[in-house]
This record gives C-alpha cells, structure tokens and sequence, in this order.
C-alpha cells in the first residue's frame, strides 16, 4: 500500500509481539522467537522479495483480491494457509492476536483492506508482552 518503512517497522515488531505471546502461551522460551527462526525468519517474510507471503500481501496492496493475490502468487502461501488455524489456537489459550484477528477477516471478506488498515492504526499503544 506504499505506507513506508515505519509502518512495516511496526508492523513487524507488533507481529513479533503476538507471535511471542502465543508461543509462550504454548510453553516456549521468549527468546527463543528473538533469534533466527523468530524474528530472523520474520524478517525475511515481511521484507524479500523471494517471500511468497510478503508477494501474497504485496498483490492485496496492489488491490487484488484475495483470490486474484492467490492466482498471481502461484504458489502456496502458507500464512494464508495457517492464519485461521493460529487465532484459532491463541483463541484457546487467550492469547490476544490483533494482527491475526485483522488479517483473517481481511481473508474472509469481512472487512476491506482500507479497514483492515485502519483496525491496525487505531489499536492504542500499550506495553507489547
């Protein structure tokens, strides 16, 4: 969507939080998502080019649609794949997931990408644990 460096800094340091939440939830070790497999492979996905999901995501900022964003990509994306299975996972074990919660109702339809958007930017700053 051509929103710039800060937003995806954000964003990604946001997913990062709710990733950890989740995973400590599950009994993992919070610095464990703070190396190569956690932030390292975050990194990656929301920034190379070669990322089938930043692609998926790259053609939905685009205005595509969820399935034309999946025709274009071409192959599978596994964050479209899994995200329901994820809030679904922190939803039994409480875990507060607002990225998730946007981004699979931005897959079903039930809000546009402008609102999905706007969810985001207007989640009040707190203290991310």
């Amino acid at each position: 969507m051509g929103l710039g460096h800060n937003a995806a800094a954000v964003l990604i340091s946001r997913g990062l939080a709710e990733s950890t939440r989740l995973a400590t939830a599950l009994g993992a070790h919070p610095g464990t998502l703070a190396g190569l497999a956690g932030l390292g492979d975050l990194i990656a996905t929301c920034s190379s080019p070669l990322s089938r999901n930043r692609t998926f995501g790259a053609h939905l900022g685009r205005g595509l649609t969820v399935e034309e964003a999946a025709t274009a990509t071409r192959q599978t994306t596994e964050g479209v794949k899994s995200a329901e299975a994820i809030l679904g996972l922190a939803g039994r074990h409480q875990v507060d997931m607002p990225i998730t919660e946007v981004i699979c109702a931005l897959l079903h339809g039930t809000v546009s990408l402008d609102e999905a958007t706007a969810a985001l930017k207007q989640r009040l700053a707190q203290p991310e644990r």
